[in-house]
């Protein structure tokens, strides 16, 4: 019998957590550039395709990382989950690479298209990369509105992948996660762009500022405003899961845990298990 040459550790899981959010942004932000920039497409598009990104991006790290894809999640989960506080930040900073880089792809795949729409590479595309508030939105409702999406988002979440709760069948839980992320973007993207994720927002904006976008950490009226989606889905993401746990979680029949933090939809093998600890 084929046997495995080695446990994947703390490398194979950044590794993960890296291409599944790369595959997040690559559609993601693909997407909003052909929407926004080329005029191919409408809002449900880039809806779909964010959702449809999460859900490729968990299936391809899923098995190895538990698919976080976000920091917000990864938070979430060390507080409430029992996830390694010690892969907190290392998960953080591979989510956020992973989203820089495949921004810099799009940044360059849709050079001309962008250059069209917007020689100046202004604000007026800036929103390809990375969220702005909605017209007449202050800062503190764009904060409001990630709080109250991403609580929503991690709500949701753990509920559908929890192995206390009745688990999605067949292994579709990354598509349950996907479809949660577009209902989030078709009800809550008017005040700030639902970006419900630091590295989703963070990655993309750094890639913007470092190819041209002098203002990409400001919003239209100059306040710096890269801080909100940032804050916002980290705060969101505790209370999300928090209200979870109180309302929810400690109401389930308990059984053997998965291996803490993971969005697997199934029980892990005990040597898959012993690759996260």
């Amino acid at each position: 019998m084929a046997q495995r040459l080695k446990v994947p550790g703390l490398v194979g899981e950044l590794a993960a957590e890296f291409a599944g959010t790369a595959i997040l942004i690559l559609f993601g932000v693909g997407v909003v550039a052909q929407v926004a920039a080329a005029g191919t497409g409408e809002f449900d598009s880039i809806a779909w395709a964010w959702g449809l990104g999460v859900t490729l991006g968990v299936y391809v790290a899923g098995r190895i990382s538990g698919a976080h894809l976000n920091p917000a999640v990864t938070l979430a989960l060390a507080v409430f989950k029992g996830f390694s506080w010690r892969k907190v930040m290392p998960y953080a900073l591979a989510q956020t690479a992973g989203a820089f880089v495949a921004a810099l792809i799009i940044r360059w795949n849709y050079s001309e298209v962008l250059s069209r729409f917007d020689p100046g590479l202004t604000s007026k595309s800036q929103g390809v990369f990375s969220t702005l508030p909605g017209a007449g939105v202050t800062e503190w409702g764009a904060l409001r509105d990630q709080i109250i999406g991403t609580a929503i988002l991690l709500f949701l979440v753990l509920a559908v992948t929890d192995a206390r709760n009745s688990l999605p069948a067949g292994n579709l839980a990354p598509l349950i996660v996907g479809l949660i992320v577009v209902a989030i973007g078709m009800a809550f993207a008017v005040n700030a762009g639902y970006a419900i994720n630091p590295a989703r927002d963070f990655g993309p904006r750094l890639a913007s500022f470092l190819t041209g976008y002098e203002t990409a950490f400001q919003d239209t009226s100059g306040y710096p405003y890269f801080w909100v989606p940032i804050v916002g889905p980290l705060v969101g993401g505790v209370i999300g899961a928090g209200l979870y746990e109180l309302i929810i979680g400690r109401f389930l029949p308990s059984e053997d845990e998965l291996e803490p933090g993971a969005l697997a939809t199934e029980k892990a093998p005990a040597e898959d298990a012993l690759a996260r600890v």
